[in-house]
C-alpha cells in the first residue's frame, strides 16, 4: 500500500450538477472527511503544535484515546485551532482512560473556525492542564472535510 496526495476536496457522488427537481436529478456529492493525528502526554507544554490542517476545512470531530490514564489533580485537556479554543477543558478523570469524542465549546468563535478553519492552513494545538500531573499518554484525532481555500467544496459553474 502506498500513500497518495491529492489537492484540494475530493467529491463522492453520481450527480454533479442539479438539472431536475426529484431524486437522481439533483446534485448529491460530497465531499470526504480525512483525519490527522499526534501523540500527546501528560508532560508537553502549553499550546503544544499537534499539526496543521489545510485552509477552509470544515472539522467534524475531536476526540482522544488514552493508552495510559492521566494521573494527578483534575487533569483537562483543551484543543485550539487557529488560537481559537473550539473543545472546552474536557475533564480526564484521574486514573481512568478517556476514549471518544471531546466535548466541543459552544462559543461564536468556536463555531465559526469548526465550520471554516479560515483562508489559510490552521495549526492544531493542544494543552493538558491539572496539577500534579504524573502519568498520561494518548492519542488526539481531528476529522474534517478537506475543503477549498473559502470554505465550500462546490465548484461555481455548472461543471463535473
Amino acid at each position: 500500500m502506498g500513500l497518495a496526495s491529492h489537492f484540494g476536496p475530493w467529491r463522492l457522488g453520481t450527480v454533479p450538477n442539479t438539472t431536475g427537481t426529484t431524486a437522481g436529478t439533483i446534485r448529491n456529492m460530497g465531499a470526504t472527511i480525512v483525519a490527522q493525528k499526534a501523540s500527546i502526554a501528560y508532560g508537553d507544554a502549553a499550546s503544544t503544535q499537534a499539526f496543521v490542517i489545510p485552509a477552509g476545512a470544515t472539522i467534524t470531530g475531536i476526540a482522544l484515546y488514552s493508552s495510559t490514564a492521566f494521573t494527578g489533580t483534575s487533569p483537562t485537556l483543551t484543543v485550539s485551532v487557529a488560537g481559537t479554543a473550539v473543545t472546552t477543558a474536557n475533564a480526564l478523570t484521574s486514573g481512568t482512560a478517556f476514549n471518544g469524542s471531546l466535548a466541543l465549546a459552544q462559543t461564536v468563535g468556536a463555531a465559526g473556525v469548526l465550520n471554516n478553519v479560515g483562508s489559510t492552513d490552521a495549526s492544531v494545538t493542544y494543552t493538558i492542564g491539572g496539577s500534579a500531573l504524573s502519568a498520561g499518554v494518548g492519542t488526539i484525532v481531528v476529522s474534517y472535510m478537506v475543503n477549498l481555500s473559502d470554505g465550500t467544496y462546490n465548484p461555481t459553474s455548472q461543471t463535473a
